[in-house]
């Protein structure tokens, strides 16, 4: 299995992990959770209960996932990301915490039943309203109310759900 565990993780019941893992100091992990190959999971990050964290998804601390999540591979979570529950994050979607000045502004704010598209980026501090949708390559910068549909390189809002 070659995982990194810290003995400061907590892993609840019928949790899978692949293989190459890292899993960090502080980290929680729910109940009848799947972690796939070469997930990194950084300190105090929390992942919910019956969640699939797919392939090479990447946490970079303190970030906070409901439960009933599906986080597809290689995407990147942002420190201070917080995700809500049911919500479906396809491949390669990226989130950011930093300013152009490199300042730390804090992750995405995601709500409940959010459907995030392929190769999303998600700007630092944003907030996605419950019951959207963010079309694939969407650069979202500006917040998304929820039960919209937004997409566009920047997103722009396209109907109300």
């Amino acid at each position: 299995m070659n995982n990194i565990i810290s003995p400061k993780a907590k892993i609840g019941k019928n949790v899978e992990i692949g293989s190459f893992c890292i899993i960090d100091d502080d980290v929680i992990i729910g109940d009848n959770t799947i972690i796939k190959n070469y997930v990194e999971l950084r300190k105090g990050t929390i992942i919910g209960e019956n969640c699939y964290i797919d392939s090479r998804v990447s946490s970079s601390g303190n970030c906070r996932v409901g439960n009933n999540v599906t986080i597809r591979y290689d995407s990147i979570l942002a420190r201070g990301l917080k995700v809500g529950d049911n919500t479906y994050i396809c491949p390669k979607v990226m989130t950011n915490n930093l300013d152009t000045n490199k300042k730390q502004i804090g992750g995405a704010q995601i709500g409940k039943n959010v459907f995030i598209g392929t190769n999303c980026v998600l700007h630092q501090g944003i907030k996605i309203g419950d019951n959207s949708i963010l079309g694939a390559l969407a650069y979202v910068n500006k917040d998304v109310p929820e039960k919209e549909i937004w997409f566009g390189n920047p997103a722009k809002f396209h109907k109300k759900i």
